[in-house]
């Protein structure tokens, strides 16, 4: 029977830098990832690196060292992620007062500029100056999230790292020991397991009593094919409903509802903005639900109207392009931090979820896990540990 040093539980944008890091420090690793085409947030994310959006030491280390980790790791990766950097508009709304706005964004390590919204149709001409009262701006990181997951993958293979497409159905628990997971087919033992599988990591720990503070939304977003459209910037709400909507919805008086299915919480937000990737599509979005069951349905139809009218009263021209409405579940913590480190009382039990700002967190944080997993003490990851 071999006994791999860690399994990686999920294969997306978290398991696989981690699996990488892991692997390149010396590791024997195993991914188990159930889907042979990636699908969630990976697949679905947006792309962005808010860099400049740390407002605590703890963040700002990560942001900084997560854009240097982003500018390098086509080369280190042998892969193209697509990185680049671009000018981030965020509107603000109409009946919104444009100068206390800014002001509630001194705080970030790099305080974006406010525009007028003369300012900010030039700097967006597909806006619609009706529609807003101004408008920030700041640069902005920016990759294609499965791009970055296969160059991570494709790199752990190169390292000796192993995966199996296969869908985890229970950690292997005995006692105050995880020596393994059981997937559909088999069973696998590590020393030690790690779980990085986003919105679904909740409910994995849990079914072995183990309780973390990870929680997820529903995410709904269309996204189109190439358009001859081309937007000049990223463009995003200043107010971003999602972040009360998860601060809300990860409350101490609500936390017992997400241990069953069937509730919600607390009602839909819409934040509407789009990005555009090199090869012209777009994601347009995003709607983001509470409902406690991982595999609760929504209403595409009424969600894909609701998106096409909210982008359109700011950006017209994209309201009617063709595309595709999609939906996955995003992973969040209660405290806007990701959940990352060994959970108390429990040996050979890992977590790694729970990003609020992934792609720029999960490179350094994966990093100085591997580092940490080595024997190497990590102040960072100390704070971000979880108990059980």
């Amino acid at each position: 029977m071999k006994i791999y040093d860690w399994i990686v539980v999920g294969g997306g944008i978290t398991g696989a830098a981690l699996a990488y890091e892991l692997a390149i420090a010396g590791f024997s690793v195993l991914i188990l990832e159930q889907h042979a085409t990636l699908q969630g947030a990976t697949r679905y994310g947006y792309g962005g690196l808010a860099y400049w959006s740390g407002v605590s030491d703890l963040t700002r280390i990560l942001c900084q060292e997560g854009i240097e980790r982003h500018r390098h790791l086509s080369e280190e990766l042998e892969t193209d992620t697509q990185f680049r950097e671009l000018d981030l508009l965020l509107t603000i709304e109409k009946k919104s007062n444009p100068q206390a706005v800014a002001d509630n964004y001194s705080r970030f390590a790099i305080p974006p500029t406010l525009l007028s919204v003369e300012d900010a149709c030039e700097l967006e001409p597909l806006l619609n100056p009706n529609a807003i009262a101004g408008a920030l701006t700041v640069r902005h990181g920016h990759i294609r999230p499965s791009k970055l997951a296969e160059g991570y993958r494709q790199a752990f293979h190169r390292a000796g790292g192993e995966v199996q497409i296969t869908q985890v159905v229970e950690l292997l628990r005995e006692g105050n020991q995880i020596k393994g997971v059981k997937t559909k087919e088999s069973t696998y033992h590590a020393a030690k397991t790690v779980v990085c599988a986003g919105g679904l990591s909740r409910a994995l720990l849990k079914a072995v009593g183990i309780q973390v503070p990870v929680y997820f939304t529903h995410a709904e977003l269309i996204e189109t094919p190439p358009v001859d459209i081309q937007l000049h910037t990223l463009v995003m709400p200043a107010h971003t409903k999602r972040f009360d909507l998860e601060e809300k919805a990860s409350r101490t008086d609500v936390d017992p509802l997400w241990d069953e299915p069937g509730h919600e919480p607390l009602p839909p937000i819409l934040d509407a903005g789009v990005i555009q990737f090199l090869d012209g599509s777009l994601r347009i979005g995003q709607i983001s639900r509470v409902l406690t069951d991982p595999n609760a349905q929504v209403d595409q139809a009424t969600s894909e109207a609701l998106i096409r009218s909210q982008i359109g009263t700011i950006l017209p021209t994209l309201e009617n392009l063709p595309g595709t409405w999609h939906h996955c579940l995003v992973a969040f913590s209660n405290n806007r931090l990701p959940v990352v480190g060994a959970i108390s009382n429990i040996e050979g039990a890992y977590v790694f979820s729970g990003f609020t700002n992934p792609l720029v967190f999960v490179p350094p944080l994966a990093k100085r896990f591997a580092s940490w997993a080595t024997g190497q003490e990590d102040a960072i990851i100390a704070q971000l540990s979880p108990t059980s």
